[in-house]
């Protein structure tokens, strides 16, 4: 059950967020502008690339690293593929995991590694083969880490990973939009000097403007009937997100959104692009998850039974409205299962600045559902 009045509690939601989700999305503009920085003084600037990388592989734990990937493969197109190294062994502990570089990889490709850990011997390992194998390493890591001088070892190059501007909370679990922005405005600039994207400083700095002016509407002060972040929160509440995208950005911003309400929620979400979700997700809305699937849920014991999931589709776009779209037949879909649809679309700019906006309302819509949801533990 959502504790709605704990939405319009600034205190109280301060009180319960133990683990800093609110803080690390209000903060994400700061971090863009200091990991920017730390990439600056790394020499990414000033770097003279020869041209492409062939392909772009990328190693790293958890929600943030796979973010990353899915991120940049989506920017960069047909530019290069963007594949990431999906890690191996017994457990999800850093002693644990284990990569490897796919048997063609060489001298032409190139190499990210992103972790807020930095203690992987995994990846340690993984920058000592791609050396042996001549592809080129660049990673953004804890100062100081393992890690570090794995990579210093190999010859590559290390972006201090930028912390919050008042760091309290762990972030090992990289679930959060700080942990997301740390690791990857340091590979946009780097993919934007070597041509796969375009992402130049100045353009950081409009995302990272972006990134304030939402967090100001998405802030905990602002009421939920003019905050769209609180307002999602609330339409999601006994609900089985479906989560639909269209254009570029969208579609890993859908991909994170239901990866984050399920590791920081607690939240079953399911998330596909259009038009292929239509097929995909139909027979959901027509199923057991309909609005209207139990005829006897109108007797139901409010007190005594839990509610049911209802599917609710949340239609995420970063294109202009107009031109070739599928969301008119997104609607219908939705309508004529008489299933609720939440519309979640930025504001015009650089394609950059409507991704970063995206993201921004969907991580404050995680952490007020996590925190109304008494998952504050």
């Amino acid at each position: 059950m959502l504790d709605e009045s704990l939405l319009d509690a600034p205190d109280d939601l301060a009180r319960v967020d133990r683990r800093g989700l609110l803080r690390g999305a209000a903060e994400a503009g700061a971090r863009v502008r200091t990991a920017a920085r730390h990439a600056s003084e790394a020499g990414i600037a000033t770097l003279r690339p020869d041209g492409r990388p062939r392909a772009v592989l990328i190693a790293g734990p958890g929600t943030a690293a796979t973010g990353v990937a899915d991120l940049l493969g989506a920017l960069a197109g047909a530019s290069a593929p963007v594949i990431r190294l999906d890690p191996t062994g017994v457990a999800h502990a850093s002693g644990a995991l284990r990569w490897a570089l796919p048997g063609w990889a060489g001298s032409v490709d190139l190499l990210l590694v992103a972790t807020t850990d930095g203690t992987e011997p995994g990846l340690a390992v993984l920058a000592e083969q791609a050396y042996r194998r001549g592809c080129t390493v660049v990673a953004v890591a804890p100062e100081r880490s393992p890690l570090s001088e794995a990579v210093d070892g190999a010859h590559g190059l290390l972006v201090p990973m930028a912390k919050a501007p008042y760091q309290e909370f762990d972030e090992s679990a990289a679930a959060g939009p700080g942990a997301l922005w740390a690791l990857l405005t340091p590979l946009l600039l780097l993919l934007d000097k070597v041509g796969l994207i375009t992402a130049a400083p100045d353009t950081l700095q409009l995302v990272a403007d972006r990134l304030d002016r939402t967090a100001e509407r998405c802030g905990p002060a602002i009421a939920t009937y003019s905050n769209p972040a609180k307002t999602l929160a609330a339409e999601l509440a006994d609900s089985l997100p479906l989560i639909w995208s269209e254009g570029t950005g969208a579609g890993p911003a859908g991909r994170r959104f239901a990866a984050t309400l399920a590791e920081l929620a607690g939240r079953p979400a399911l998330a596909a692009a259009l038009p292929e979700a239509l097929p995909a997700h139909g027979v959901l809305l027509a199923g057991d998850f309909a609005a209207g699937a139990d005829p006897d849920d109108f007797f139901r014991d409010r007190v005594e039974e839990p509610q049911a999931l209802r599917a609710r589709v949340v239609l995420l776009r970063d294109r202009p409205a107009g031109g070739l779209t599928a969301a008119p037949a997104a609607r219908e879909l939705a309508l004529s299962h008489d299933t609720a649809i939440s519309e979640l679309e930025p504001e015009e700019g650089a394609e950059l600045e409507q991704l970063a906006e995206l993201l921004a309302v969907t991580d404050f819509a995680t952490a007020y559902l996590a925190l109304a949801s008494g998952g504050h533990s």
